[in-house]
């Protein structure tokens, strides 16, 4: 099984990115969400992948983090979930406003995943809340904080910095004592101006 892959990025497409490694072309399946923070053609890039093999098919599934990975692999775990669909379900929107939705319990939100009817949704929350991996920012930063970390990471990634720095930067925001928004965007900022 190939659990990773680093090499130059030789095409970027909404059907996948073909990613160089020594000479040879992965093509690589992508969430959309994650597809304008993979570096630009003729840049490196590291993905942790899925490996998905069928009698007809070897396909491979790549993610910026190794959450979104656990996430795929958990949704593949649900009774007629396969890997086109997940794919689409994290593409649907980002990783933490999913998980969010499923742990409150929003079939009507994930139903608005093109491919993801109200009974698949419903299934999806039944099987997967409260078990889904949650993201490292979660983890390091104080639970009253987390609304307003999201938000932010969610701003710098519009500003177009690529999310797994941003995450860096408002985590080290918050632990430097930032606690509004927009303290916590500036201070964000700040680290990553002087850490380019």
């Amino acid at each position: 099984m190939i659990a990773s892959l680093k090499g130059i990025v030789l095409s970027k497409k909404p059907e996948g990115v073909i990613i160089d490694v020594n000479g040879v072309g992965y093509h690589v399946y992508v969430p959309l969400c994650s597809l304008c923070d993979i570096s630009e053609t003729g840049e490196a890039v590291f993905l942790h992948t899925y490996t998905h093999v069928r009698e007809d098919a070897l396909q491979l599934f790549g993610f910026l983090t190794e959450e979104e990975r656990k996430i795929f692999t958990t949704l593949l775990g649900i009774n007629g979930i396969g890997p086109k669909l997940g794919l689409a379900i994290l593409s649907g929107m980002p990783v933490q406003r999913l998980i969010e939705a499923i742990n409150s319990e929003d079939i009507s939100l994930l139903s608005t995943i093109p491919g993801l009817g109200k009974k698949t949704s419903a299934r999806i929350i039944l099987e997967l809340k409260g078990k889904l991996p949650s993201l490292n920012i979660e983890g390091s930063i104080p639970s009253q904080m987390k609304s307003a970390a999201v938000d932010a990471v969610s701003a710098l990634v519009n500003l177009g910095y690529k999310k797994p720095s941003s995450e860096k930067a408002v985590e080290v925001s918050v632990k430097n004592g930032a606690t509004a928004i927009e303290d916590i965007i500036r201070e964000a900022l700040k680290y990553l101006t002087e850490n380019k």
